[in-house]
């Protein structure tokens, strides 16, 4: 990964993109691939996606991520100026008491804290994780009426956090999930352009995968591409506390995850195994046998069916604002990307013999 590939992911990791508000990081996601498309376009929702036009007789194959992260919301105002909370998707109501957060209003960012009872007034049993509802953010104001000159209710709230360099080129930041899927896409969606393909290449962006896979329905319905290929973080199971019975052996730093079963294509999956021998990429597998829990599940069912594989980018601490994943994976997912788009043409078509 050269310094302007960091650079692009450093700002990536830096922007907001709650679900419903990714237009800021859509934006810089499209100012890097711009240069490699020939077009660029959005729609009405803000699913970005770029086009490297093939032969007219070649398949087409997109590469795809999602551009939203998880995050908070004001859902009210008390009397005394606090901001009450809602979810937007996942987020984790263990993490959230004592973080440092950002509040996006129409007037630019407001800094606040999510508060939490000091143990020493704590009843000493009382150690249950208030919901996310019940939790507020303090942005230091003295009542309603000055809250409300600054924030209103449905705002966006993300945690404020630092991009964090770990050892062994590893990386800590809040929203790995998913900024390293649409980097992925992006620099494969480069690297494939390079080699000249034949087959017409997409790159995407989806917005609102945390809220319910909602862009890819849109977008795969809209491109209806011959193979796609959406790459999302999965869960790394090698830090301590990791529960043996869920996910599979995954270890950060063993190379990108090709998912088995339910949405993924036995052609793609093949494809990318034969891609990752060929250019000694490693990679790791994963058993899918019911959905994969990211966009592919909404890729494969679009326009009566889209063949489509999930490729995961080991993540430790998912939905945490300390979410840590492997540099090296990051790169080794976008060369793997590239391969089977760049020999997309030799690989398809796309369909099981029968």
């Amino acid at each position: 990964m050269n310094e302007r590939q960091r650079t692009f992911l450093d700002d990536l990791l830096s922007t907001a993109t709650p679900s419903g508000f990714e237009t800021p990081g859509q934006r810089v996601w499209l100012d890097y691939v711009e240069e490699f498309a020939d077009e660029t376009r959005v729609d009405d929702y803000g699913n970005a996606v770029a086009v490297y036009e093939g032969a007219p007789e070649a398949p087409s194959i997109a590469l795809a991520g999602h551009g939203d992260e998880i995050g908070l919301m004001v859902r009210d105002i008390t009397d005394d100026g606090f901001l009450k909370l809602t979810r937007i998707g996942g987020s984790d109501k263990t993490v959230t008491r004592g973080q440092y957060v950002t509040v996006y209003t129409s007037d630019g960012p407001i800094e606040g804290v999510v508060g939490q009872v000091a143990i020493h007034l704590r009843e000493a049993d009382d150690n249950e994780y208030d919901d996310i509802n019940e939790q507020y953010v303090d942005i230091g104001v003295e009542d309603e009426a000055e809250a409300r000159e600054l924030v209103d209710v449905g705002d966006p709230i993300t945690f404020d956090t630092e991009i964090t360099d770990l050892a062994d080129r590893r990386v800590a930041a809040r929203g790995m999930d998913n900024r390293v899927g649409i980097w992925t896409a992006a620099e494969a969606f480069r690297r494939a352009v390079e080699a000249e393909p034949d087959a017409t290449v997409y790159a995407i962006s989806t917005v609102q995968e945390e809220i319910g896979l909602k862009g890819a329905r849109m977008v795969g319905f809209d491109l209806a591409p011959d193979a796609v290929i959406a790459t999302d973080v999965t869960h790394a199971t090698d830090q301590p506390d990791s529960p043996g019975n869920k996910g599979g052996d995954i270890d950060l730093g063993a190379g990108p995850v090709v998912a088995r079963g339910s949405a993924n294509h036995p052609k793609l999956v093949a494809a990318a195994r034969t891609a990752a021998d060929d250019d000694d990429i490693d990679v790791q597998l994963q058993a899918s046998g019911s959905y994969t829990g990211t966009d592919a599940d909404a890729f494969y069912t679009a326009k009566g069916g889209i063949p489509s594989l999930n490729v995961g980018l080991p993540n430790r601490y998912m939905h945490t604002p300390v979410e840590v994943i492997d540099l090296d994976d990051l790169d080794e997912a976008a060369d793997l990307l590239a391969a089977v788009a760049a020999r997309a043409a030799e690989f398809g078509p796309f369909s099981v013999d029968v």
